[in-house]
Order: structure tokens, then sequence, then C-alpha cells
């Protein structure tokens, strides 16, 4: 920033008139106004996160069309080339050579004739089932919502786009749509291929209804009705973001199918979140499950919203999911820039059945970013007490622990930014609550911003906790990874002090574990 001095413009200025001064003042604001932007680094403004996508400017909320081709990862997601709100909604592009280092590439699907490009999916034709695949190779196929209108004149449709150049150019198909329930509300396919039943499969959402609807298809442009799920669990808002898939079993467990759906208004902690839903499927109707955990939430946190997974993973691969890191309550208030929204971290999927019921697990795959050596964690505590600088790090951070809580009523970390700011990660073990509070975490967003979420506990799980600490975000995951809760956060500095703390009881409790610092995403070439 430029220091500007009012005497010493007043003593040059004077002779040569008011006029001549105002001019002056414009000319080297506008100067520091231009020059400001190139003094911040791209990828290293404040609150951008470092391990976690977000585009290079513009506004961007829903990841779409998750899939890997030809040794990349392709994340689209909606996108709005024009500005730093919501509008004009697109598919923005990237690929990946490990899930964790992004390149951003030219939009790919942008607003077309006037209709919006909504969320969808991307699979790969393998056996040209579509005919639209030339020189019969496989080729990639959108299958996404078209978007047009606004109240009762608003109309959702289905439509698909083919790329014969691994994502790089799309070409919209000429008979689109090729799904129309004549509807204003009827959104986000998710579309898979079944290889039992050789035939592809989709499940869309009727928000308005609560339900989901399956189809099925030879060939991607004709879709036969099969059955509908829905309405279940929670309701108090419109579903979204429907995606179905087959999750294997963890430790000898057995897997399942699982049905995740966004509700937006009206998740647990207000706003937008999502739901699942454990059960079987027989290529044609998906069932839901009897007994505890059959119905959970993928996210406790204030934001993880319209999370899907990747199609066309490679053999043994476990199933990866992302979402989008924010909520609909405060999403266009965000302080960031040039950008707005970012992703969560993939996190790998897994079913565990114990003695308390079944359960979605969930692991952040930040392991190849972590710097080596570790630092071990330890510490120990007698009646109310806070151990201070148990860790001094700078932001992203990685932190796995064990607490022993001995008789203590509540024990968990807090993150200082400074003196006055920090964000708490804990169990409350009267409430049998596990939480996150980030009241006191920094800069009051929008109305309600500042909150605590929690979720609750299950007996018999470890108390563990996993924090993935990023510029803007804490992700935290719990109970052997039963529990993931996901909140942005904008604090005061890219540095944070851990300390350790209990209240109540007076048997020693105490913490165990390794902190790793995390390398930026950005800085390899494969994330620019």
């Amino acid at each position: 920033m430029l220091s500007i001095n009012g005497d010493w413009f007043s003593s040059r200025l004077r002779p040569h008139g008011v006029r001549w001064k105002l001019c002056a003042i414009a000319i080297i604001i506008g100067f520091a106004a231009a020059q400001s932007p190139a003094q911040i680094p791209v990828y290293d403004e404040p609150y951008r996160p470092q391990v976690q996508f977000s585009p290079k400017k513009n506004w961007s909320n829903d990841p779409n069309g998750l899939v890997y081709f030809k040794g990349e990862y392709h994340l689209f997601y909606q996108y709005n080339p024009f500005g730093d709100t919501w509008g004009h909604m697109s598919w923005g592009h990237a690929v990946s050579p490990d899930l964790l280092h992004w390149r951003q590439l030219p939009v790919a699907l942008p607003e077309h004739d006037g209709e919006m490009a909504f969320t969808g999916s991307v699979v790969v034709d393998e056996q040209n089932t579509s005919g639209l695949c030339k020189r019969g190779k496989p080729c990639l196929v959108a299958v996404y919502t078209g978007h047009r209108g606004k109240g009762k004149s608003q109309r959702e449709v289905q439509n698909i786009s083919t790329s014969q150049d691994r994502g790089r150019t799309w070409q919209f198909y000429s008979n689109n749509p090729v799904l129309d329930r004549e509807a204003t509300d009827f959104r986000d396919p998710s579309v898979s291929w079944m290889p039992d039943a050789k035939t592809w499969l989709m499940a869309v959402s009727l928000p308005n209804d609560h339900k989901v609807v399956f189809y099925t298809s030879p060939d991607l442009k004709h879709w036969t009705e099969v059955s509908t799920f829905g309405p279940e669990g929670a309701k108090g808002g419109q579903w979204e973001c429907p995606d179905l898939l087959y999750v294997p079993g963890a430790s000898g467990s057995q897997g399942m199918w699982v049905l995740k759906v966004g509700l937006n208004p009206g998740a647990l902690q207000g706003g937008s979140g999502e739901q699942y839903f454990l059960g079987s499927f027989d290529g044609r109707r998906f069932v839901k499950a009897d007994g505890p955990g059959a119905h959970g939430w993928t996210d406790y946190g204030k934001d993880s919203y319209c999370a899907i997974s990747f199609n066309h993973l490679p053999a043994r691969m476990d199933p990866v999911l992302i979402g989008w890191m924010n909520n609909w309550q405060y999403a266009d208030k965000l302080p960031t820039s040039p950008w707005r929204g970012q992703m969560t971290i993939p996190r790998k999927l897994l079913v565990m059945q114990d003695k308390a019921g079944r359960s979605l697990v969930q692991e952040p795959g930040t392991n190849p970013l972590r710097v080596l050596p570790a630092n071990k964690l330890e510490s120990t505590l007698h009646g109310d007490a806070i151990s201070a600088d148990v860790l001094n790090t700078e932001l992203p951070t990685d932190l796995v622990m064990i607490f022993s809580p001995g008789d203590s009523r509540t024990i968990g970390v807090r993150i200082y930014s400074d003196r006055d700011h920090w964000t708490e990660a804990g169990y409350d073990l009267q409430k049998r609550t596990f939480y996150v509070d980030r009241v006191h975490s920094g800069i009051d967003v929008a109305p309600g911003f500042l909150t605590r979420t929690e979720a609750p506990l299950v007996a018999g799980r470890p108390l563990d906790l996993h924090l993935v600490l990023d510029r803007s975000s804490i992700a935290a995951f719990a109970q052997g990874g039963t529990i993931t809760m996901t909140n942005l956060i904008f604090p005061h500095g890219v540095t944070a002090r851990v300390d350790f703390f209990r209240k109540g009881g007076e048997a020693p409790a105490s913490l165990r574990g390794s902190a790793w610092r995390l390398q930026s995403i950005w800085t390899s070439r494969a994330g620019r």
C-alpha cells in the first residue's frame, strides 16, 4: 500500500488549485488499487485454502461430474465465469493426477442459449452405448440439469454433452433434453454404469416432493423410470444432489449401498447439509436398512453440501467423496477475494458395523501432503486446566489425537489464531456430544455464523480426533471417522497455537498424538 502524507500533498498542490489536487489524489489512489492485487501472489491470498480446491477467481458451488479417466481425476463444479456471486451457472473444470494438486482448465459447459448448466454427472462411455463416441474410442458424457426461467415459468430438464478429447472441449447433444418431466424442480442427476444389468442408472431429485427418482437407460439418451425413494429422514427443505453408490465394508464389516441426499434449508445445523441412508439396491429399487445407524448425516458441520462421489475409479480403489465447503445461509457473504467458494478435502468412504450399529466412515486424503518429521503431541492435565503451547504451527496442519478423559466433563483442544480468537473442538461427555465451536473464531460473516455445531456420541467408539486445519476452515473426523464435521472459520492470521484443555474431574486426563505441517497444493505446477 502507498502511504499518503496530507501535508506533503497540500504543500505541492496548493498553487495549482483544488481541481489539480483532487486529480492527483485520484491518480495515486487508482495506481495503488491497480497495484495492490499484484502484491499478493495468486493462491496465497488471505483465507485462500491451501489443501482444498478453489477456483482462481469468481463464484463456485456444487461439485459436478467427478470422474477418473486416462490418468486424470476430473473435478467439474458450478461456476459463474462473470463474477463472485451466484449466476450464469456453467461448469468450471479442474484436473489432478492425485486428487490433491488441481490445475484449473477453461469452462467446460457454459450457459448456453439462455439455459444454465446445473449440477450433474460425467460418465465414461466405454462401449459407445450412446453412439456419440467417435472412432470407436471411449468418450466422456456429461448428464446435467438444464435450467431455464424463474418462478412459475422455471423449467428443469436433463441434458447430455460429449467430449472426445479428455474433457477439454464439449459438444451439446442436438436432441436435448433427453429427459423431461415438464417440471419446475427436477435436478441433479447422478449417473453410473451397472455392469451386471448392462444399463445406465440415474438417481435424480424431485426437490419439493422429498423424493429421489431412479431411471435406467441403455444408451444415455432414452430413460425409463423404475422406482422412487422417499419421503424419508429429514424433510425440512428441498432435496438436492442425490448420489447412490456401493461402499465396501471396513475391518470385516459388510459393504452396503448408500444413498446420500442434500437438504436445503432445514439441515441439522441450519441451512444446507446432507443426510445418508444405508440399504440395499437390486438394480431398480433402493430399500433403506433397519436398525441403529441406517440413517445419519454425511457431515455434522455447517459447511459441507452437495458432496458427490467419483465415477470410473481404478479397480480396488475405495469410493471418494468431495463436497462444496459452504452453506447457502451465507455463501454470498464470505470475505474472500477474488474467488468465493471452495471444495472439501477428498474423503475415502467405508461402511462399518459394531455393537452400536452401522455407520458411514470417512477418512481425509491428507497423508501425501504431510511434511515429515511429525511433531509428537503429549500432555496430561489434573482438574480444570489448560495446557498452553501443545503445538505452534503455520497453516495448513494435520493433527491426529486420542484422548484419555479420566472423569472429565469436557475434553478437547483450542486452536488460537491470536490471544482473543480461537476455535474449540472437543467431547462434551456430560451431554454425550462431539462439537466444534467457532463462536470466538474470528470474522462474523453473517448473523448466526459464529456458532457451535454438535454430533451425538456413540458408546464404545474411541474418543479420537483427526483435524485438518486450513487457512479458512477446520475439518474434524471423530470417533474413528464415523463423525465428520466441517466448518469455515476466518481467523486473524495464518499461524495457530494448539492448547489441550479439560473441564471438571480430578483424575488425570491426557492427550497423545502427532501433528504434521501440510504442503500447499499450489506449490506444485500441477496446482496452477
